[in-house]
Formats: C-alpha cells, structure tokens, sequence
C-alpha cells in the first residue's frame, strides 16, 4: 500500500484543512486492481462513550463516478471545486472516506482492462478488501461505527458492500462496526423506477396525455425482460425509453423534473480543462498534492469503460440486498429527492414495498413526522423541509426541493438528516 501525509494545506478565508487531518493512498486489492482512497479526520471529531464519533464512507453513482472527486468537491466534502470552504460539509458530523470504485474509477486503476469488475458483488468484495487495509491505516476506524453512504448506483453498491461487510465481520476477518447503511436516491429496483416515469412526468405536465401510453408499454417490457433475466437487453430497452422520453418531454432533466437537461447546477461540465472544472482540479493542483498519483493516470468525472465492464449487472435489481441488511439488524436509512426521475420517490416507495421484512406492516403505518429544523422547536415557523419515517432499524427521507443530488441541491437539510442518522455526539 502507499500512503502519504498531507504535504501542504489549504488556507482559505480563515479555513484551514489541517496536515494531520488527512490521509490517502492505494490499496491493491486485487492483483493488478489498485483503488485509491482518502480519508478526513474530522476537526469537530469528540470522544463520547455513550456515543462514538462516526465515520462516513461515500459511495458515487454511475457506477464510473468518483468519490474522490464528485463526492468530495462537488458534494459533502471540506471544500469545493474553488477551493473555498463547504458551509455543508458533512465533516461536521463525521469522518470522512472517500473512495474511487469500481476500480478504474477516477484516480483509482487497473493495469491489465481483464480486472475490471463485472459484477456488484465482484465491487462489494473489492470494498471490503479496502476497509480491511484501511482498519490498519486509520486507527480510529476500531471504534468509530462505519457508515455506507451510496448516491445513485452507489446506493446500490451500498447495499451489496453492507451485506459483505456484515458478513466479513462476524466471521472475525473484519473488526469495525457497521453502524448503518444509507441509500440516497439510489437505484435499487429498475423497474419500479421504469414503470414511474410516464405518469410522473405527465401529473408535472412534462408529457402530454399521448405519450403515456407508448411509455407504459416499455416499461411493461423492460420489466418482463428483468423477470426473465434478461438485463443486457433490458438496459437497452431501458435506454431507449429513456430516449424517448427526452424526446417526449422537450429535453426534461432526469436528474430534475423542473430542469431541461443540462440546465441543472448538480450537472457538471467536464470541459474545458480549466482549474475552475472539476477535471482541471482533480488533473491540477489535487494531483500535484497528493503526489502518489502515476503520472499517466487521467482523472475523468465518469470512467466509461467501468461503466461498460458493468453492464450486464446494471440493472438487476438489490431489493433482496435490502431485505438481508434489515433481517441482519443492520441499520438502513433511505433518502430521496422530491424532484428525481431516474430513481423517483414512487419508485423507492414501490419497492420498499416489496420487501420482506417482518416489520415492513409497522413501518408503513406509521405516521410520518415532518421536518422543520428549527433551532427553537418551541416556536418554529420554519417551513416544512423534510418528512421522515421511522420503524425499528428502517428509516425514510423524503427531501423537498430536492433533485436526484440531495447533498447538492439541499446541503443544509441533508447535512441535519445525516447528523440524525449518524448520530453524531453534537447532533
């Protein structure tokens, strides 16, 4: 493994990211897979025995986006892509994680293309690999609980790596606690998510009555050919709708059904190369810092060839995955964005739904609380933010105002949502 220590840090508008509060590095954890990881110690961090401070380990979407880079910059990270602090940050809370995967990702990298992971589960023994190096990199993982925190198709991921985790550590190969794991409008169930689209985009007068129809249709087909196991062809089937969509809509943003695509500011520009992009950062000044970054290595916002080597796995379902955390005990929170289409709240909804889970009655007939953050509960006038519900070690988020980038469009009440999850020791 390498390892550096901060070699310099950053100064901005009184912010300071402290030397010895940082720590990165590579971890082989496959013959010529080499993923690459960096960890935050959290300045706010408090030592509490009734309860310990946390640790966050982010999970990206795509599967071919970074952590490293869009996690971090461009979403729960000290700072952003200008370098000037995050008011947000989610260091407040925990420590932080970030991790370039499915290897090949970002600055993490393969030197022979056969080692790309194919499969979730390929992804969730890779993860795992990494926290056990990481149990002797980061002594505070010993007592801090570790949470998994998936955005997207790293939700997914988050529910495969929860699993292997769990598993890992009751057989004693593992010695860190699973405090819980996160799914933010995460894409657990495709096609719950295929079968919301039409109706949702035209209740948001964003289809006519027209294009229902023909967009029900494929949907009722991508889900015949995910029952069939048929998911290379699903996901086209699924692509296509997604393209008729586009064309249907006038261009609505996926990520944001009150946005045309493009328009919305969670959507980043990869070019052109400048330090003020996330590509010129991550290629510049981040690369100069951490100085154990192979010269030929290219930081891109999304590996397409990761993308790809996961094709056929994309879109089979975790609903399963989510079952098992729940009847392992573990905690598992899920958040969602009121104004995401990729993976809709009546997508989420209908597959929590579906599960097995004993307590599934109870927690759907409980009543939901609503959200107002106040920091005078006694007279709060604050208007409704969030609602939440909670049963046993189940919990639900529904974020107003928000798009398929919860952290990005609301930062303040995703930071309060995740301090109650985490639960922090100044929460």
């Amino acid at each position: 493994m390498w390892r550096a220590a901060v070699l310099l840090c950053f100064i901005l508008q009184g912010a300071t990211v402290a030397a010895d509060n940082e720590t990165w590095g590579y971890v082989e954890i496959r013959h010529k897979a080499h993923l690459f990881w960096w960890y935050y110690k959290s300045p706010h961090r408090v030592s509490s025995p009734v309860k310990p401070w946390p640790t966050i380990l982010w999970l990206e979407g795509g599967p071919g986006g970074s952590g490293v880079g869009g996690g971090n910059f461009q979403g729960i990270g000290p700072l952003d892509v200008n370098l000037k602090p995050h008011n947000s940050t989610w260091l407040q809370k925990a420590d932080l994680i970030f991790v370039d995967l499915p290897v090949g990702v970002g600055y993490s990298y393969v030197e022979d293309p056969s080692v790309l992971a194919t499969t979730d589960v390929q992804v969730a023994s890779d993860a795992t690999e990494l926290l056990k190096a990481l149990t002797k990199e980061i002594p505070t993982l010993h007592s801090s609980p570790l949470f998994l925190v998936g955005e997207s198709y790293g939700g997914k991921l988050a529910a495969k790596i929860g699993i292997s985790v769990a598993k890992a550590i009751h057989a004693g190969a593992l010695k860190l606690t699973l405090g819980g794991v996160v799914l933010g409008d995460s894409w657990i169930s495709p096609d719950d998510f295929a079968l919301s689209y039409a109706q949702l985009l035209h209740d948001v007068s964003r289809l006519s009555d027209e294009a229902v129809a023909p967009l029900n249709r494929m949907a009722a087909i991508v889900k015949e050919q995910i029952a069939a196991g048929q998911f290379t062809t699903a996901k086209m089937t699924w692509t296509n709708l997604v393209d008729l969509i586009d064309q249907q809509s006038d261009g609505v943003d996926m990520l944001n059904f009150l946005l045309d695509k493009g328009e919305g500011s969670s959507t980043s520009q990869v070019f052109p190369s400048t330090p003020n992009t996330i590509d010129g950062l991550m290629n510049g000044v981040i690369k100069e810092k951490l100085k154990v970054i192979p010269k030929n290595i290219i930081w891109q916002g999304v590996a397409i060839q990761v993308f790809e080597a996961m094709n056929a796995t994309y879109m089979k379902p975790a609903i399963d995955e989510v079952d098992q955390l729940l009847a392992y005990g573990v905690n598992v929170s899920v958040y969602n964005g009121q104004f995401d289409v990729i993976c809709s709240t009546i997508g989420v909804e209908a597959w929590v739904k579906k599960l097995k889970w004993a307590g599934l009655k109870s927690f759907l007939s409980t009543p939901r609380q609503a959200l107002r953050y106040c920091d005078s509960p006694a007279r709060c006038l604050n208007p409704v933010k969030a609602y939440a519900r909670s049963y046993q070690n189940l919990n639900f988020y529904w974020i107003l105002g928000a798009g398929h980038k919860v952290p990005v469009d609301k930062p303040d009440v995703a930071l309060r949502m995740i301090s109650s999850i985490v639960q922090s020791p100044d929460s």
